[in-house]
Order: C-alpha cells, then sequence, then structure tokens
C-alpha cells in the first residue's frame, strides 16, 4: 500500500464515527454546553443552541405522534430559517428520513417526488403552501401537512410547526446506524428525471471532519453565511453540519440571496466565513454597492457549483484581503473533495484532493490519464451516497464499487493542481481535438468588456462543430461588431486557434440553475 494512501486510511480510522450513531443527537451533545449561545440568526428571530435542541426533540416526538415509522420519509419544501434545521435534525433525531426539495420547483416537479420517495407527510413554508397543495393533489396522496415559517394562511387541518413543536413532549433519540439511511437529497435533473440520492448517517459527519474542519479551519468563534441554500448539498453542509459540528453562528436568509441582499448581511452580522458560486461573486464585484474592506470581517471564503474564474478570485482577495477556496463537490459525495487551502489558493484551479479522499482522472477506456491530458474524474471518499433510489441501472453506472464516476472532466497540472474543463456532455471536439468550453469562458470573462460568458458548440453548414460564445457585457459597453471581432482577436492570441469562438452571440442574461450554474444545455437547445 503506498505511503499516502495508509495516512489517508489512519487518518479515517481515527475520525471515524462509532458503528451506532445518530447525527442529531450527536450534535446535541456536542453543543450541550453552549445552550445560551447563539446558532441562529435568521430573518425574524435568533435562535439559542439550548432551544434548537428543545425543539429538535419536539419535533421528532411530533413525527412519531404524526404515524411516521423509522426510515419513513418526510418531503421538506422549507426556506431558509431556524425551523428547518429544526426539522432537518427532528427527523434524524427520530429515525425518519428527510427528503429535501428544491423551493424553486413547479409543481409537477413536487409531485414526482411525493410519488418517488413515497412521502408520508411533508413540512412546507407558508409561501410554498399552495404549491405544494397542487401537487399533492396531481399526485393522488393525501398524507399530513405542516406550515412552517414564514406563515402564510392555513386550512383546517393543517398544523403550523410551531403548534406541533409547543404540543409535544421531548423523546429520547432513535437507535440508528451510522450507516442507516439518514435523508435524501434530488439531483438538478437536468438530464431526465430528479435521482432520489440517499445518504447515510455518517456521511454528514465525514464531510465535516474532512473538509469543513481541517480546510475551512472552521471553528466556535465563526460566523457563517451561505448563499447556498440548505436544500442543496452544498448548502446543507456550509449552514447546518459544518457550523453545528463546532458550535459556530449561522445566518440564514429566506429571500434569494442577491448582491444587496448578501451585503446587508456581510456588513449587519459580520460573518467570518462566507459561502457562494461563481456567478454570485461575479455579481457582487460588479455591483456598484461593493462594500469596503473595512465593512465586513471575512476571514476565509468557499467557492463551488462550477469553476471560479481565476480573474475573479483575484479581484475578490485585492479588494476584501480574504481569498476563495474553490473547490469541487456533487450531491453523491454530499460535499467538497477536492479543493484550494488557505495560503496556497491557485486561482483558476480547483486546488488538490482533500485528505481522506482520493481521485483518478481517467479515459474512456477506464486507464488513467497523464498530466496535462483530459481525463474523467473519478473519486472515492467516506461521504459516498449509498444509492439512487428505484433507479438500479444509475447507480451500477455512477457508484463503481469503491469509486464514483462524477461525468467531470479534469486535467492535472504537474504541481499537482487540478483544472477544471467541464462537464462530460458539455465537452467539444473541433479540429479533432477536445476544447473545455470552461477554457475558453475564462478567457473571454478575463476581457475587461465582459461580465459572463458561455460556451457550447454548434455545427456550422458542413455539420462541423464550431465553438459559439454567449456573452454578457459589463456596464458602459455595447455588444456590438467591433467587440465581437476584438473577442475574437483577444482569444486567439491566448489559446491554439481551432478553440477561438467562431460565433459570438451577446445576450442581456445567461440561463442559469437555482444554484447559479449556468445552463449551457438550454443554449443548444435554443440554437
Amino acid at each position: 500500500m503506498p505511503h499516502s494512501q495508509h495516512n489517508a486510511d489512519t487518518r479515517l480510522d481515527a475520525s471515524a464515527p462509532p458503528e451506532w450513531f445518530n447525527f442529531a443527537s450527536h450534535l446535541l451533545k456536542v453543543n450541550e454546553s453552549r445552550a445560551a449561545k447563539v446558532a441562529y440568526i435568521d430573518d425574524e428571530r435568533s435562535t439559542t443552541y439550548g432551544e434548537l435542541a428543545d425543539r429538535v426533540k419536539r419535533f421528532a416526538s411530533a413525527l412519531r405522534a404524526l404515524g411516521l415509522r423509522r426510515e419513513e420519509r418526510l418531503l421538506v419544501a422549507m426556506l431558509d430559517t431556524a425551523d428547518l434545521p429544526t426539522v432537518f435534525l427532528g427527523a434524524l433525531y427520530a429515525g425518519v428520513v428527510p427528503v429535501l426539495v428544491n423551493t424553486l420547483l413547479p409543481a409537477s416537479d413536487y409531485a414526482y417526488m411525493l410519488t418517488h420517495c413515497d412521502a408520508r407527510a411533508v413540512v412546507v413554508s407558508g409561501p410554498l403552501r399552495d404549491t405544494l397543495r397542487e401537487a399533492m393533489a396531481n399526485a393522488h396522496t393525501d398524507v399530513p401537512i405542516v406550515i412552517a415559517r414564514p406563515h402564510a394562511q392555513r386550512a383546517p387541518g393543517e398544523p403550523a410547526l410551531e403548534t406541533l413543536i409547543h404540543d409535544a413532549a421531548p423523546v429520547e433519540p432513535a437507535a440508528t446506524h451510522a450507516d442507516d439511511i439518514a435523508f435524501w437529497l434530488y439531483s438538478s435533473g437536468s438530464t431526465g428525471k430528479p435521482k432520489g440520492t440517499v445518504h447515510s448517517h455518517a456521511n454528514l459527519h465525514w464531510t465535516a471532519e474532512l473538509y469543513a474542519k481541517p480546510i475551512l479551519g472552521i471553528q466556535e468563534s465563526d460566523v457563517v453565511f451561505s448563499a447556498a441554500k440548505i436544500f442543496f448539498a452544498y448548502g446543507l453542509g456550509n449552514a447546518l453540519t459544518f457550523p453545528l459540528s463546532v458550535g459556530a453562528t449561522t445566518v440564514l436568509v429566506a429571500e434569494r440571496p442577491t448582491p444587496d441582499v448578501v451585503f446587508d448581511r456581510l456588513t449587519r452580522h459580520k460573518p467570518t466565513i462566507f459561502y457562494g458560486v461563481p456567478t454570485l461573486y461575479v455579481a457582487m464585484l460588479a455591483s456598484a454597492k461593493l462594500p469596503p474592506r473595512e465593512h465586513v470581517t471575512l476571514r476565509v471564503c468557499a467557492s463551488a457549483g462550477e469553476a471560479l474564474p481565476a480573474l475573479v478570485g483575484e479581484r475578490f482577495t485585492a479588494h476584501f484581503g480574504c481569498e476563495i477556496l474553490d473547490g469541487i463537490g456533487s450531491t453523491e459525495m454530499l460535499h467538497i473533495y477536492l479543493s484550494n487551502r488557505a495560503g496556497a489558493v491557485a486561482y483558476g484551479t480547483t486546488g488538490t484532493p482533500v485528505p481522506g479522499y482520493e481521485v483518478e482522472l481517467r479515459d474512456e477506456h477506464g486507464k488513467t490519464v497523464e498530466d496535462g491530458e483530459i481525463g474523467e474524474l473519478y473519486v472515492k471518499g467516506p461521504s459516498s451516497a449509498l444509492l439512487y433510489w428505484r433507479s438500479h441501472h444509475k447507480s451500477r453506472s455512477t457508484f463503481q464499487g469503491e469509486w464514483l464516476k462524477t461525468g467531470d472532466k479534469y486535467q492535472r497540472r504537474p504541481d499537482g493542481n487540478y483544472v477544471y474543463a467541464g462537464r462530460s456532455d458539455d465537452m467539444l471536439k473541433v479540429s479533432g481535438q477536445y476544447v473545455s468550453p470552461i477554457e475558453v469562458e475564462a478567457v473571454l470573462q478575463s476581457h475587461v468588456a465582459v461580465l459572463e460568458a458561455a460556451v457550447i458548440g454548434r455545427p456550422d453548414a458542413n455539420g462541423l462543430v464550431r465553438t459559439c460564445a454567449f456573452v454578457v457585457v459589463r456596464d458602459g459597453h455595447r455588444g456590438d461588431a467591433a467587440l465581437d471581432a476584438a473577442l475574437k482577436e483577444f482569444v486567439k492570441t491566448r489559446l491554439t486557434p481551432h478553440k477561438y469562438p467562431r460565433e459570438i452571440v451577446f445576450v442581456a442574461q445567461l440561463p442559469k440553475t437555482a444554484t447559479g450554474k449556468i445552463q449551457r444545455f438550454k443554449l443548444r437547445e435554443n440554437t
């Protein structure tokens, strides 16, 4: 066994949770001495660790009173308030399986998820109540629905979460195994129906032990704020698993995290750790309301979702004096497994493997590739999901023994840093050679006139694939023929000739997911 692998195994053995392990109960015990400390600050109120523990135990009792049994599913469609950690941890505490879902979906998607996960109850924030009721009607399901903050009008028979918690008595935690099913997250479903990704109690523990503590250096004195919502794997770690694992304080925002919303929380609550996505960092830096360095207290930031352009990271650090640790994670791996390190950030790369994880780059035949070559990224580590629910074929193609096939393309530099090349289905082959859309986008975004760019492949009159760039220009610049020519020449002087965009389309905005990822497939559909 290689020495590095032996060290990794030793680290994992030393950090492993006990065999019988309930993650919610574990967090409550970790924070027993912090009962008076504020755990959450949301739009309406603050919640201490003591209050959170009491509410978690009471909600677990309420679930049992509603008739939910061990491993039955609870659909959770909630905005980011302190009610969400209460519900998520209360379900884990009771041995019930919370299924966190995106709060921006149409009723048809919720109807599919209700049926697919066989939900036995629903907890929904008031503003989403009507959409969930429509979904339940479409799914022909009639299960208890509980209304959480922010409140809206409730119909008879729809209890308020607050009332259920108040009327319940605290209970003891369910005796769960570390490998028991704990919760689900749904994948984005950009290539078909969303996949129910099933995680264990131990998986939550591992992301805190391997990434949050050693890479972020999160500690009790930190105040954290995540623009990514808790229903995403990234946000779940950022705003729940990580801060609660060390007794930190978390700021939650129910509304969409626009630059103005983010600036307000950065200057008002003074978080020390901020988690964003590349498109948000771009928008923040482009805003005329960007606060000066002395008005914030940031010590470290993180980015995930897609590659952070080098120029964005450099400009952010120059302004705030704070590094952004760009990394990559996934719903399947639960959080970041490849990351930059504080004090050794290499902007334009995704850094190196998080200790405790291993990665490989393989070609289409499964053989590892040399440094500098593009290969498909495989990863293995202890936070890997158990399976996709009711999807045996997709489970087998993604979870390959100890390894997970990510669907991402990467290159490894001689210095050991990994450079993102795009999703496997986004890669282009131009003139017989692979072209990474990410590489072309990064060059375009380094031009003074460009705010954002997305690159796809488009067949020409002869059926040959050529690169096409969709560009959003900065205020004060015009997307005209002169800029078109200037951008093409700009790329030609920085990349090999076959990579420059043969066509540039100027647009007002790019299509994005709720997490801020650019939806290149929508650009392809409309060409």
